[in-house]
């Protein structure tokens, strides 16, 4: 079963968006596009706005993805956990839509008996070890975010080196919102590896708005760039399909 690229959105925040377009409204069209979006909230000082919270959920679920509040210290288990549930969310979706064409429309994994759906969710792990993997990760650097981003920048190594034991092919982003000049700012091109983050973070200035709608849309774009670039320079003019 051949899937493409799996496409995902780590969003990284700590409240609630205070500027530019509604980002569930962008994180629907995402999951239109094959991208799924995925929010962690980070909590300081045992709580969360409870707008901040609702806005996460609604961001998730929108997006096709998987949504998790945590405090800072427990981040760097949080991000490899949501990044590889919403892999597997994705893949069960690819798996009961094949099953759907096989069985007949009321088919899904959940509905085939114990045995067998114990084989496919063999399938569903060994085709996430073996997928390739992109993720953009988009980085709230408002005021409230100054003391996280340390544990920002740990959580994003330790994904890198989880996510480099698979299989597949991984590439990796990075924008910061609301950047020096501009709402969003790219802080890392795609990349198989992390660690030169290390560098870079130290150097971020944190503090303004939480311009997520329009953070979410510059990480569209961004994908969309990619895809164009990669068309432009293979020799049969095709590219992989996302999922």
């Amino acid at each position: 079963m051949r899937t493409g690229t799996l496409k995902q959105i780590l969003l990284i925040t700590d409240g609630c968006s205070n500027q530019g377009e509604d980002p569930i409204a962008v994180a629907a069209l995402a999951k239109e596009q094959g991208i799924t979006v995925n929010v962690i909230g980070v909590m300081e000082n045992d709580v969360i706005d409870q707008n901040g919270m609702q806005e996460i959920e609604d961001i998730s679920m929108s997006g096709g993805g998987v949504s998790q509040v945590v405090y800072a210290q427990a981040l760097s288990q949080t991000v490899q956990m949501v990044t590889r549930k919403a892999m597997t969310q994705t893949l069960q979706g690819v798996v009961n839509k094949e099953l759907k064409q096989i069985l007949g429309q009321s088919a899904s994994i959940e509905e085939l008996p114990p045995e067998k759906r114990g084989e496919v969710m063999e399938v569903v792990d060994e085709l996430g070890e073996k997928a390739d993997l992109e993720v953009l990760i988009l980085v709230d650097t408002s005021a409230s975010m100054k003391n996280k981003l340390p544990t920002v920048k740990e959580a994003l190594l330790d994904l890198s080196l989880s996510m480099n034991a698979r299989m597949g092919d991984n590439k990796f982003s990075v924008f910061v919102f609301p950047g020096k000049k501009n709402d969003v700012e790219k802080l890392l091109d795609w990349t198989p590896r992390l660690e030169s983050l290390t560098s870079i973070f130290s150097k971020l200035s944190s503090g303004g708005i939480t311009p997520t709608g329009p953070a979410l849309r510059e990480a569209l774009g961004h994908f969309k760039k990619k895809r164009s670039l990669r068309s432009l320079i293979s020799r049969d003019g095709q590219f992989e399909e996302s999922v």
